[in-house]
């Protein structure tokens, strides 16, 4: 059973309830499905903790998914479509092949939500956005209000999956500009790669960066390398924890791993690498409360981006296909 330890952050951190206004959220609320399905969060809630149970690090997968299904055409659960037939979705895209994972929980969670609702009446983009909030508690994460009223989309979108995405091996200025593509300032960029304080990587993606950069501390290179070889092809499955410090409790310690160097990624430790958010990352490798508090705002912002509602979509019936 997956164990979480919440004792040593500040009751601030750990619960902040936030709700942002925007005319993307307009048609979304907390009390969406209040007459529909009252006990949809609780459904969600109980079924991320038996899932995280069963394998402590799939509450960092969720999450991820739920990151990568929004920077894609908004939170609209087109991550979930499988390919089939003709049909070619954003799975299998590089960016989320062999590194999103989780479908069948969200999907197993959406037979358990209709059951307790008596029909298919939540869309599978609201159980994510759920999901990935209750997973972020799970961790010892700030708790924040999660606006529902998504639809499903009926298609995916395979082209902007390929290139709005961050890859392993991106540069700063390139992060920041995708980010504002999104509406996002390079501080709540920062503040969302803290979401690597949770998960791992495989070592095909990190392997240049711990054989060929020198910004990167010696002794941490050097434990990595025993597990990812440097001839390709050798152990590219070998994973190793995004944060150095990780122990599936959610904290500021990614942003002091930069500091030292001990970045995993090359993007992560562009974050600090002489320039323009070294500041944001000093302030939050010292101001824990500051990230929580930037980190939950940025969270909602994210799950309000470009969401279908109204007669737009559909609520589909199972979320690897349309109805």
């Amino acid at each position: 059973m997956a164990s979480f330890t919440h004792s040593n952050l500040p009751l601030a951190f750990l619960i902040i309830l936030i709700t942002i206004s925007s005319p993307a959220s307009a048609q979304l609320s907390v009390s969406y499905y209040g007459n529909t399905c009252p006990s949809v969060f609780d459904t969600v809630r109980t079924a991320i903790r038996s899932a995280i149970n069963r394998e402590d690090h799939m509450g960092a997968s969720i999450i991820r998914m739920f990151f990568h299904d929004c920077f894609v055409s908004g939170c609209d659960g087109g991550i979930l479509l499988a390919d089939s037939g003709s049909f070619v979705g954003e799975q299998n895209v590089g960016a989320n092949s062999n590194s999103i994972r989780g479908y069948d929980v969200i999907n197993n969670i959406k037979t358990q939500v209709d059951s307790a609702c008596g029909g298919s009446v939540v869309s599978c983009a609201d159980i994510l956005a759920i999901a990935a909030r209750d997973c972020l508690v799970e961790f010892g994460g700030p708790s924040y209000s999660v606006l529902v009223g998504r639809r499903d989309a009926r298609t995916a979108n395979r082209d902007g999956a390929n290139s709005d995405l961050i890859n392993p091996n991106e540069n700063l200025d390139s992060i920041i500009q995708k980010f504002s593509n999104k509406g996002f300032s390079a501080r709540e960029m920062v503040a969302l790669s803290g979401l690597h304080i949770v998960g791992q990587a495989r070592c095909i993606t990190f392997r240049d960066r711990i054989y060929n950069e020198t910004n990167i501390d010696s002794s941490f290179a050097a434990s990595l390398k025993a597990n990812c070889p440097r001839t390709s092809g050798n152990g590219d499955d070998n994973l190793a924890p995004l944060d150095p410090q990780s122990s599936n409790c959610f904290g500021n310690h990614y942003f002091q791993a930069l500091i030292s160097r001990r970045g995993l990624l090359h993007s992560d430790q562009v974050l600090f690498n002489g320039g323009s958010t070294d500041s944001d990352v000093m302030t939050y490798s010292s101001d824990a409360n500051s990230f929580c508090t930037d980190f939950a705002n940025a969270m909602v912002k994210m799950g309000n981006l470009s969401p279908l509602t109204g007669t737009q979509g559909e609520v589909r019936v199972n979320c690897a296909r349309v109805n």
